[in-house]
């Protein structure tokens, strides 16, 4: 997938969150749609998912695709298979849908969610 029509329609930025590597390839895969996180946000819309720098097995440090962040909600029993990971009642469940591998390029990742600039990933 082109990254160029978000360049236009986020003025060359988009927003990004970086997740554990193994989870990254399980996410871009379609295996893994709710993504596990502390923290909620009012945020919807389509993300940059980053692998993280380590451990640094390949594609560490890289964005792998592009999903929409659907819905934020506390975690249930029934997001455990999709989520990978066994139900906690502190966990927030991030949903993910409309899944779109990319072309993996280099990013340095942050915690939270942070804005990419779509022109360095240009060649």
């Amino acid at each position: 997938m082109q990254l160029s029509m978000f360049e236009t329609e986020n003025n060359g930025r988009m927003k990004a969150l970086s997740v554990r590597q193994m989870a990254t390839n399980k996410i871009a895969a379609g295996e893994k749609t709710i993504e596990i996180r502390t923290l909620t946000t009012h945020y919807r819309g389509d993300l940059l998912i980053v692998s993280s720098a380590s451990p640094k097995i390949a594609p560490a440090g890289c964005a792998l695709c592009i999903v929409r962040l659907a819905d934020v909600r506390r975690m249930t029993k029934d997001d455990e298979a999709a989520a990978c990971c066994s139900w906690d009642p502190t966990y927030i469940s991030w949903v993910l849908t409309d899944i779109r591998c990319i072309e993996p390029f280099p990013v340095k990742g942050r915690l939270g969610l942070y804005e990419v600039p779509l022109n360095f990933c240009e060649g």
